[in-house]
């Protein structure tokens, strides 16, 4: 098979292959370095690249299969990590100079277990400056590009992850989401991206275990391989407090359902709450017509999002302070500059600021469960304000003539959510006039992953070849 075709076969596709003997694991990693090879230097998504641990992961695995041996879901895929997810053999910089030498001596328990079912390590995806904001750039390896427009961005903070997974270099992804950073970067690279419930996918090591904005979670080229991906890295762990107990296996069956008299609450601007880009409204909602062919209700809703603003400046603030504000007192000014302003609003934040934004968070939850029970089923709303913008910005400051006045505003239709809590899915809702992909995000209700996979493999069905258009670069 060519590189081409075996790059851009599914991860599922991938995995039977392999296991009928049609294509070696060895095999399928040349062909992903190849393509990151072709792609990568106008892409710029791998980072910390090492074909001899990839080629020697790949034999292993071929190894094993040949020994009769138990393998695991995703036996013999290539991956590369997020650089904030620590994997043994990598380094993990957090896309910063500060960084640049670290080399954890162990994975955390996300790639563990990604690990443990069988993934064949590739690399690391870019990320901007610790994660911080939804571009991926940065001084130590520069900027993500978009493949479907190299002038424009690929989102971030899983940049990394979402141009590559769509540009052919690897089936799979682990992406990570405090306010949008695995959300943004799903819609500006046209893949699928969960953002789960707090504790869905457990995270160790933590510095705050208790908090619940920041989340990790799979991302893939359809929801299939999404689902597939989270049954793996899903489920319980006793160090992780806010683990959820069900069983991941709950994800890996058939998603396929009767979706007739399903309530679609769809908002284009949350409620009159943000400016959201007419192109992105208009591509979002000609999509809209696949619900009803399935046999959905939908109905134009306008929820309630007051507060959801202060909550999660409030906390996100107090959290980068917790998280940062050693480094900054190391490091003074060689951070990026958005970045040391957060970490020292932090620093101003109270114990009365903190205690008010989770009052907020609890009364969010508490009214977004009604509105779940009383008038719809799944919320529709945009992912992003905003087209995929110029790579060259580090943020868009203008939205249908309203200022943006720092880097977060644009990003609002997604941390609104992560307010909440809510689990969030970001699927393909097609392309701009300008061919730009555009992103749907698929609310549900507190832990209801599987209603949105189920929602988000009907969408695929019914749009008859799936959502996914490989990009020019690729």
């Amino acid at each position: 098979m060519s590189t081409s075709d075996l790059c851009f076969r599914t991860a599922r596709e991938l995995v039977g292959l392999m296991a009928a003997g049609e294509v070696s694991a060895v095999e399928v990693a040349e062909a992903h370095l190849d393509q990151v090879a072709a792609v990568n230097p106008a892409v710029n998504a791998v980072v910390s690249l090492d074909p001899e641990i990839t080629l020697a992961d790949a034999r292993a695995a071929d190894d094993a299969r040949a020994a009769g041996r138990s393998l695991g879901p995703l036996h013999g895929l290539p991956m590369a990590f997020k650089d904030t997810h620590d994997a043994a053999g990598f380094p993990t910089t957090y896309g910063s100079p500060i960084h640049a030498g670290n080399r954890p001596a162990e994975s955390e328990l996300l790639v563990a277990r990604l690990r443990a079912a069988g993934v064949v390590r590739l690399g690391k995806t870019n990320v901007p400056e610790f994660a911080s904001g939804s571009h991926t750039f940065n001084n130590l390896f520069g900027t993500t590009r978009n493949p479907y427009d190299l002038t424009r961005s690929a989102g971030g903070s899983s940049g990394g992850a979402a141009a590559s997974l769509a540009s052919g270099m690897q089936p799979l992804a682990d992406g990570s989401d405090m306010g949008g950073s695995l959300r943004n970067p799903a819609s500006f690279c046209n893949v699928v991206g969960l953002r789960p419930s707090p504790g869905r996918v457990p995270i160790h090591p933590a510095p705050l275990p208790w908090q619940t904005l920041a989340v990790q979670g799979p991302m893939a080229r359809n929801v299939d391989d999404l689902a597939l991906m989270l049954g793996v890295v899903a489920g319980p762990d006793d160090r992780v407090p806010l683990s959820i107990t069900e069983d991941p296996a709950v994800f890996t069956g058939a998603l396929e359902r009767d979706l007739t008299g399903l309530r679609i609450g769809w908002s284009p601007d949350l409620g009159g709450a943000l400016p959201v880009e007419r192109a992105v409204v208009d591509v979002i909602r000609k999509r809209l017509h696949l619900f009803e062919d399935l046999g959905c209700d939908v109905i134009e809703v306008e929820p309630d999002f007051s507060g959801a603003d202060r909550c999660f400046r409030t906390l996100r603030a107090w959290q980068f302070q917790a998280t940062f504000g050693d480094l900054l007192a190391a490091y003074p000014g060689q951070l990026k500059p958005s970045l040391e302003a957060n970490i020292r609003e932090g620093a101003e934040v109270t114990a009365a600021d903190v205690a008010m934004a989770s009052r907020i968070q609890g009364e969010l939850f508490q009214r977004f469960a009604a509105a779940f029970a009383d008038e719809y089923d799944v919320l529709v709303l945009p992912v992003s304000q905003v087209l995929p913008f110029d790579a060259d910005l580090e943020y868009p400051t203008v939205i249908e003539g309203v200022a943006q006045q720092t880097y977060l505003d644009w990003m609002a239709s997604s941390y609104y959510v992560s307010a909440i809590g809510l689990p969030a899915l970001s699927v393909p809702a097609g392309f701009s006039d300008g061919r730009l992909p555009v992103g749907m995000q698929l609310v549900g209700p507190y832990r209801q992953e599987r209603l949105l996979l189920e929602v988000g493999r009907g969408l695929e069905i019914a749009a008859g070849d799936g959502a996914f258009v490989r990009p020019p670069v690729g």
